[in-house]
């Protein structure tokens, strides 16, 4: 621990960010078995998803821009903020289905507002654990902290890699392209998370503007895509996905939040 203490801030941050980033991956590897899966099961793990994505933007995005201050009055901003994402990907997504564009890569562009809702949601969570790095400022019991931050959020991703993995592997992309955007969507916290120790001090006002923002994209993009998609098939198993994700999300956010 000490060693790691004696390291420049971006150093740990990068490190810690590559942990976060490697669950994420490891998450998503799961697409590999999916050939075997049957659609009830992926009915449910596409559930699963939307109520791990809900818990997330809860857990991890909302109650954490709360706990900052803003001058506005309190809440207002998270509100404001939460709004102002939600109403992104709608037009996002009206002005998508207008234009007819073709997300040939990654399949459609339902597929994309989903890809880009949770790559979106990691970019805050990496610069808050860049920015506990930051004020840890080399004492060793606020590094322990910033480093609990960091496996609590490394945790997370490991079923956040399966969510994006599966629904775009149910909407017809092959198992590899799956993985790759899935991992994708985790690496940005690595560049997140440098650049949150870097310029601490800017992105810590930004930090509650951020989360919300990202929460709202996160709902819209439940709400839109992926309720429609799994509750299309079996209710029952969708709604028992839904419930069992939430509930996992939950107890990781509560345990290593």
């Amino acid at each position: 621990m000490q060693w790691f203490c004696s390291l420049d801030t971006a150093l740990q941050a990068l490190l810690a960010s590559l942990f976060m980033y490697a669950m994420t991956t490891l998450g998503a590897s799961f697409v590999f078995f999916s050939g075997r899966i049957g659609k009830n099961f992926l009915t449910a793990l596409t559930g699963a998803a939307a109520g791990i994505m809900i818990a997330a933007s809860f857990f991890s995005l909302l109650l954490p821009a709360l706990e900052y201050d803003t001058p506005l009055p309190d809440g207002l901003a998270v509100t404001i903020a939460f709004f102002l994402g939600g109403a992104f990907i709608v037009l996002s997504d009206l002005a998508l289905s207008r234009a007819q564009f073709r997300f040939t890569a990654i399949g459609d562009s339902k597929s994309a507002l989903l890809y880009f809702a949770v790559t979106l949601h990691n970019i805050p969570e990496g610069m808050a654990v860049g920015v506990a790095f930051a004020q840890a400022a080399g004492a060793e019991g606020a590094a322990v902290s910033a480093l609990l931050l960091a496996f609590g959020i490394g945790v997370q991703n490991f079923p956040e890699g399966m969510c994006v993995a599966f629904p775009l592997r149910q909407k017809g992309l092959s198992p590899v392209r799956s993985f790759l955007f899935s991992q994708g969507s985790g690496a940005v916290e690595i560049p997140a998370c440098v650049l949150g120790a870097v310029a601490a001090a800017a992105i810590a006002g930004l930090m509650p503007w951020a989360l919300a923002f990202s929460a709202g994209a996160m709902i819209a993009v439940v709400c839109s895509e992926l309720i429609p998609e799994c509750f299309s098939g079996n209710k029952t198993v969708a709604s028992a996905g839904v419930v069992l994700g939430f509930c996992l999300m939950m107890i990781l956010d509560v345990a290593f939040g």
